[in-house]
């Protein structure tokens, strides 16, 4: 049976490098985006190019709507067996809590938080044995802002992800016994468009120095550690949180 994966926030960063490593691993992978149709889909003609099947599908994972109907298309590739909640935003400006509007917080956590939970929700309702689902995986990406709080840039997005390293942990003590498992994965700081689009280009450069690895992380390195935590080679972790940050 071919394996069916949804990635959040599949089209660009992490969630690409997510989608093109599990298609080379044998998953069929349905690549969500929120807004660039074109990168999705750039993502979907590399998989399909090297023999592997994609789709992309568009969804604000906040909207519980486009939730149902994100899961409702990756049901057309066959029954759901894993699910790496990757979108998340930061929001418009870096700069302190004191110094953010309350519109720009509410869509960070409803994104970071809410999409995380809406997609979670439903990827157990299909896979697990209680409702009569064959099992599964849910790997969540979070940051290592979670613990470090990223004072005077995302206060704000290191709480979200403070919240999703609870979440991962309280999900998967309900439903370990029903054969989905529930882990997550912190990265560090990843050379990514994330930090372009904050209008920080040069923010993974410049924290360089300050991780013991004495570089910033590649996607494709943080995809391994996704990868492993779907596989049956991480079959006994539960509620794990696994760090990727250079050592930071």
């Amino acid at each position: 049976m071919t394996e069916v994966l949804i990635v959040t926030g599949g089209g660009r960063g992490i969630g690409a490098a997510v989608c093109e490593l599990a298609a080379a691993r044998g998953y069929a992978v349905v690549v969500n985006y929120a807004a660039d149709a074109a990168a999705a889909w750039s993502v979907v003609a590399r998989v399909c190019e090297r023999g592997g099947r994609a789709v992309a599908v568009r969804a604000d994972v906040s909207g519980e709507d486009d939730v149902r109907a994100l899961f409702a298309a990756a049901a057309e590739l066959g029954p759901l067996t894993g699910l790496v909640n990757n979108a998340a935003i930061t929001g418009d400006t870096p700069g302190r809590l004191d110094e953010q509007a309350v519109g720009t917080v509410r869509r960070v956590l409803d994104v970071n938080v809410v999409g995380v939970f809406l997609c979670a929700r439903e990827a157990v309702r299909l896979m697990s044995t209680r409702y009569g689902g064959a099992g599964g995986a849910i790997v969540n990406v979070s940051s290592t802002a979670a613990r470090t709080g990223s004072a005077g840039e995302w206060v704000h997005y290191a709480a979200s992800k403070a919240a999703v390293e609870t979440l991962t942990v309280g999900l998967a003590h309900e439903v370990a016994r029903e054969g989905v498992r529930v882990n997550a994965v912190a990265p560090g700081t990843v050379e990514t468009g994330l930090h372009a689009a904050a209008g920080m280009p040069d923010r993974p450069r410049r924290l360089a120095p300050s991780i013991p690895l004495g570089r910033a992380g590649r996607p494709e390195e943080i995809a391994e550690a996704v990868l492993w935590l779907l596989s049956d080679a991480a079959s006994y972790a539960v509620g794990s949180v696994l760090t990727v940050g250079g050592g930071r």
